[in-house]
């Protein structure tokens, strides 16, 4: 009997990636079928779908699902779920395909999966916004509609990839066929959650914590999964090595640099390095919750929120993506309910008076006498070449990442907003 939380949604893994004679069958299938182009997204949310990292979805929303994510945190059956999981299509691609039709899903000249479409809803300009409202605009007065919407489709990446999606969502199920390039070009990273589970099970770990990455792992990111190691059995650092935004670092640079840094400052024993295969979706708090959810499916019961995590510029409040977790339903039916919990941290930072790595909890000492830990500030400073403040990172984990910068041969530049800058503290 596994000790581990138990996969999202009450029916264990739900695996969409067919294997064998069966994927073979659907493979020479698909060559008849309809093809339909999919965004980077949709791709990223297939291989999630074909792996069980989204259990209990086995396909994408339909317009009831679609709304009551949305609107109510849930499924239409009351499954908790943060945030909607939909497939874009041009009005005239979804005229030229009827409900109850198999098509072919392709990224790149790659068949990844195919779907029976069961359902073709409208998606305008009025439901984009709408969606984008409930989902991505945070609670603060900052907040406030006209505030959002005056800079949103400018400075917030989620919102105009929402805005920019086509006219009709196709909603069904769905057979996966291929993971993609992740399985080569990430060895022994890319893990799928039964494979992550396996290895939990054969360490006799029952109680762990994930970090989310999407940066380059700085001394803050390290404290909160020592914090993580001392009051569990272990750690997941779990990178996204899937698409970012312009300016952000590559995941095999960021991987480059977890190795090291676990190899020269950590337990191996309690650490486990692992990536998964979505872009992000820059969706703040309730993108915070959906990082809750699919990590359960990977055995994690504890999710690791600390500063502004998942947040885009000043657009949500330093801690709203912890707060959030105390507003989010509770289904009666605990399978259904989301298990992993939040692991709420204070900002953290090093103080040079305390002489190490302290939070707003435990140093009573001043802004001015302490390192403002980002990985926005860190990508700003190595862009510009400029100095590296002492204790920021790492010299190892420095080395990799100012090979990168210099390597490249066109600059992005890095916006410095008030999370990021310490300016909030």
């Amino acid at each position: 009997m596994s000790k581990l939380v138990a996969p999202h949604g009450g029916k264990g893994l739900v695996c969409c990636l067919l294997e064998g004679a069966e994927l073979e069958a659907e493979v020479k299938k698909a060559e008849g079928l309809k093809k339909l182009d999919i965004s980077a997204r949709a791709k990223g949310d297939l291989i999630m779908m074909g792996i069980g990292g989204f259990s209990p979805l086995n396909g994408f929303m339909g317009k009831e699902d679609w709304k009551n994510v949305c609107e109510s945190f849930t499924l239409a059956d009351g499954t908790f779920w943060p945030v909607p999981v939909t497939l874009d299509a041009s009005k005239a691609e979804a005229d030229a395909i009827a409900v109850g039709e198999e098509i072919a899903l392709v990224r790149d000249g790659i068949v990844f999966a195919t779907m029976k479409v069961e359902e073709k809803f409208e998606m305008t300009e009025a439901d984009k916004k709408w969606e984008c409202e409930k989902v991505f605009k945070g609670e603060g007065e900052e907040s406030a509609d006209d505030v959002f919407w005056k800079i949103a489709l400018e400075d917030h990446p989620g919102v105009k990839m929402v805005m920019a999606q086509k006219e009709v969502n196709l909603a069904g199920p769905v057979k996966v066929l291929s993971e993609g390039e992740y399985p080569a070009e990430y060895e022994g990273v890319y893990l799928r959650p039964a494979e992550v589970r396996a290895m939990f099970e054969e360490r006799g770990w029952s109680e762990v914590a994930a970090l989310q990455l999407r940066n380059p792992m700085h001394r803050s990111h390290e404290f909160l999964a020592k914090i993580a190691i001392e009051v569990c059995d272990g750690v997941l650092i779990h990178s996204l090595i899937g698409n970012l935004k312009p300016g952000d670092i590559p995941a095999d640079v960021r991987v480059k640099a977890i190795d090291t840094l676990v190899e020269h400052y950590f337990v191996k024993d309690n650490v486990i390095q692992a990536g998964y295969p979505l872009d992000m979706r820059y969706a703040g708090p309730r993108e915070g919750l959906l990082h809750a959810t699919f990590r359960q499916n990977y055995g994690v019961n504890n999710m690791l929120i600390g500063r502004d995590h998942a947040g885009v510029g000043d657009f949500y409040g330093l801690f709203e993506a912890q707060e959030i977790f105390d507003r989010i339903p509770t289904p009666a039916d605990e399978g259904k309910a989301l298990l992993c919990k939040p692991m709420k941290i204070d900002w953290t930072f090093y103080c040079y008076k305390c002489d190490g790595m302290a939070s707003l909890r435990t140093c009573p000492h001043t802004k001015e006498d302490r390192v403002i830990l980002s990985g926005t500030k860190l990508r700003k400073a190595l862009s510009e070449g400029a100095e590296i403040p002492d204790h920021f990172g790492r010299d190892e984990v420095l080395v990799i990442l100012r090979e990168y910068y210099e390597g490249l041969t066109e600059k992005v530049e890095v916006k410095m907003q008030g999370a990021a800058s310490g300016d909030s503290m």
